[in-house]
């Protein structure tokens, strides 16, 4: 996985609540067994209409917001368990998807797949939507490190929480495998002092 750190991007805004699983990556698209080509088939049945053709309306398919941020409303990933949630995000381009609320399940394979879902207050997700809708070239910068959000065109910021091994995974790029070989050493001191 690639390291995370600190990140500061212009956003792409998704003011819609209850999104789920099956909205984020429909059900037929899950045959693979690899995380290539999620991306191409992310918010598929809103991106595109029954023949194929691009819905002008929908905000991927409109140049005026780019990033790697997404913002998305209220319950973002409810639904079924599908780690290729996580992987069609990641695979479009987001690092990081921010919302008041996230499901739990939706949470957990995002932080193994090397995507931060960072939780912010209703009140400052509002504020975030008012400032990209009235300028797209609005920037977050997500400091992960510090556990800070900060929308760069009101100078607000708010803390976000993360779990203290998966905040470190992403920190240092590992996901859960390599995180045991990174401790392989200990791990074999462990069981031979053990004998």
């Amino acid at each position: 996985m690639e390291k995370f750190v600190t990140l500061t991007s212009t956003v792409v805004p998704l003011p819609i609540e209850n999104v789920d699983t099956d909205q984020i990556i429909p059900a037929r698209f899950l045959k693979a067994t690899t995380r290539e080509g999620f991306g191409d088939n992310l918010f598929r049945d809103w991106r595109y209409d029954k023949e194929n053709n691009p819905v002008p309306s929908f905000v991927l398919n409109q140049d005026t917001y780019s990033g790697q941020i997404l913002v998305a409303g209220k319950n973002f990933g409810s639904g079924s368990s599908r780690e290729h949630a996580a992987w069609a995000i990641s695979g479009y381009g987001f690092r990081v998807v921010v919302s008041s609320f996230f499901a739990d399940i939706f949470k957990g394979n995002s932080l193994n797949n090397g995507l931060l879902p960072v939780v912010v207050s209703p009140e400052f997700l509002a504020e975030i939507f008012e400032t990209v809708t009235s300028d797209p070239k609005t920037t977050l910068t997500v400091d992960l490190q510090n556990q800070k959000i900060t929308n760069n065109a009101t100078g607000k910021s708010e803390n976000f929480e993360i779990n203290a091994y998966k905040k470190d995974c992403l920190l240092n790029g590992l996901d859960d495998i390599d995180y045991l070989l990174s401790n392989k050493t200990k791990i074999e001191a462990y069981e031979a002092a053990r004998k």
